[in-house]
């Protein structure tokens, strides 16, 4: 029974093949929207988690300035202030709960020269710590030590854009010099390539030098603009800002109701602002595959009463075989959720390839939702037997007599 019926809706449905096409159309595109959505926001939240651990385990920063995120979670500091002092950096380091180490970091962009080339890197200051802190570490050559640190040394590790860019080949420049503010550093390494975080800065392009050495020898200042802490693997975040504000508060004499001169981030506030406005993408993207399987729906419906319409007197001559009017149902319904299921499942297919061909050129992480294929697959033929409905009980409500007449 099932390939007669398959058989018969095939013929029909290729009897009007524009009007079938233009109905499946609409739950093509339905389908292709909602899954298409779904996926979307699955992959670029994956993707932020990613660039998340890229920036180093359980990461938390406190800068001068005001934070602020853009709806693509990049992160931005306003009104940076000049009072962030190492002191400050130890307290918070010591005072919260959690904090396994800290480096104290200063950042600034500067040119920077060597081999008779001339770039633009953000340098940062910062200990010998911050490499583990970040999960960054040299390519080649080593990181600076305590002692060199201790020693004020004018030495370097490159990012590897910026050694490319120098000399060419990363490990060429190890061992070579290069110069800023009119001083001469010897380079002791370069890091491994990183690409941009989730902050949106491009790692490969920074320049890391000892923060004594800057901030005595290139800079003279006495302040910093924050400081990079590791937490505990099960470290409240709430508990640790309601912390970080104390000391902060405290040391700056800050007074009950004044606003903050700093501000405090985890990458888990990014990928929270990204989630949200993925959230938001993901709603309108509802709505629009909704108006879509709307208009699929619609097209089914009308192309079905077209079909009854038309086979009246096939309709009639089953009747008068010994056909049952639950058959004329059966079949009806058959061939509108056959409409909806082929355009559903086109849609799908669309997703799966754009998805897989997409993230591969764009070099993101593959993800296929089994879970939201199936709903929409299914509701796509759940939408095709409600659109059938009515036909199918008006081909059922024909009378043989009223054919004959005809």
């Amino acid at each position: 029974m099932l390939s007669i019926n398959f058989r018969m809706a095939v013929s029909s449905l290729s009897a009007h093949k524009l009007r079938a096409i233009l109905a499946m159309l609409g739950v093509f595109l339905g389908a292709l929207a909602f899954t298409g959505v779904q996926h979307v926001s699955k992959i670029m939240v994956r993707q932020a988690e990613m660039e998340t651990e890229k920036l180093g385990p359980n990461l938390y920063a406190v800068v001068a300035g005001t934070v602020r995120f853009s709806p693509q979670g990049d992160v931005r500091v306003f009104g940076r202030v000049r009072n962030f002092t190492l002191a400050d950096a130890q307290a918070v380091i010591d005072g919260v709960p959690s904090v396994m180490e800290g480096a104290p970091f200063v950042s600034v962009t500067m040119a920077v020269r060597g081999n008779g080339n001339a770039v633009n890197a953000m340098v940062m200051a910062s200990l010998p710590n911050y490499q583990e802190i970040r999960s960054f570490h040299p390519e080649y050559g080593r990181f600076f030590t305590d002692r060199e640190v201790e020693d004020r040394a004018m030495v370097c590790v490159l990012g590897r854009a910026i050694a490319e860019r120098l000399f060419g080949e990363p490990e060429a420049a190890v061992g070579k010099r290069i110069y800023m503010y009119r001083a001469s550093f010897r380079v002791i390494g370069v890091m491994e390539a990183k690409g941009a975080d989730i902050s949106g800065t491009d790692q490969d392009e920074v320049l890391f030098v000892p923060i004594t050495t800057y901030m005595r020898r290139a800079s003279n200042q006495s302040w910093v603009g924050g400081v990079f802490l590791r937490l505990a693997k099960n470290a409240g975040l709430d508990e640790v800002e309601a912390s970080v504000k104390a000391v902060m508060r405290r040391r700056h004499n800050i007074d009950p109701g004044e606003d903050d001169d700093f501000g405090a981030l985890s990458p888990r506030d990014a990928v929270k602002v990204q989630r949200q406005a993925l959230d938001l993408m993901t709603t309108l993207g509802g709505i629009t595959s909704s108006i879509s399987f709307g208009v699929g729906g619609l097209g089914i419906l009308s192309i079905m009463i077209l079909v009854v319409r038309s086979r009246r007197v096939e309709i009639g001559v089953r009747r008068a075989v010994g056909g049952r009017r639950r058959d004329i149902v059966r079949q009806f319904l058959f061939e509108s959720g056959l409409m909806a299921g082929v355009g559903g499942g086109l849609g799908v297919a669309a997703t799966v390839l754009l998805v897989v061909v997409g993230c591969g050129l764009a070099d993101l992480p593959v993800i296929i939702d089994p879970l939201s294929l199936g709903v929409t697959l299914f509701g796509s033929c759940l939408l095709g037997l409600a659109a059938g409905a009515y036909p199918a009980w008006q081909a059922a409500r024909i009378e043989i007599l009223d054919v004959l007449k005809i």
